[in-house]
């Protein structure tokens, strides 16, 4: 991949660090220092270069557990659980990525980041036409948000050393043969490398 097709215009781009909250990065303890160091890596880097930074996690208020129909197999059995209190450390981002004030911080009650949050009226109302993305799950927040931003019409970076699925094959797939379908994909260093 060239690095024409890496670089970014900071002013309508935005780095967004999807579900590296408490409660995720511990299912991952051996994937995790990698995962939060390439973060910090990107965070510095975005943030040096004057690029949007957002943040997404997922977590609940008491109304957001009772509107989960018992049809969402996946969010029926977060909300019957009662997992991530919106208030509670496992929905909070990590402190080694904490957010800067006026960095945007989105708060989903399903798998996606754009189809339950405010996140597309805000980009746009900022004139973001490219999203620089790094996830946890691979195959959960990263793919669903891949597909929803294509249908949006967002230009996508995906950072797939960013990225983590519990099941290796998973990951390889969808960034090797699917992602790159809508999303430009490359490692951190290859994404940075561009932007020098």
């Amino acid at each position: 991949m060239s690095a024409d097709e890496l670089r970014i215009d900071p002013q309508t781009s935005i780095l967004l660090l999807m579900d590296f909250q408490n409660g995720i990065l511990a299912n991952y303890p051996d994937a995790a220092p990698g995962l939060i160091a390439r973060g910090q890596e990107l965070l510095a880097w975005a943030r040096g270069a004057g690029v949007n930074v957002g943040f997404v996690r997922v977590a609940f208020e008491d109304s957001d557990y009772e509107a989960v129909p018992s049809t969402n197999k996946m969010f029926s059995a977060l909300a019957s659980a009662r997992r991530f209190p919106a208030a509670d450390s496992s929905s909070q981002i990590t402190d080694q990525l904490a957010p800067l004030p006026g960095e945007h911080i989105f708060r989903k009650v399903r798998v996606g980041a754009l189809s339950s949050t405010d996140m597309d009226q805000t980009l746009k109302a900022k004139g973001i036409t490219t999203l620089v993305m790094g996830g946890i799950a691979t195959g959960g927040v990263v793919i669903s948000t891949v597909r929803d931003a294509a249908d949006k019409d967002y230009r996508m970076i995906v950072i797939k050393d960013a990225c983590h699925d519990a099941d290796p094959d998973i990951h390889t797939v969808l960034t090797e043969k699917l992602i790159p379908r809508q999303a430009s994909v490359a490692t951190a260093s290859e994404f940075l490398a561009a932007q020098a």
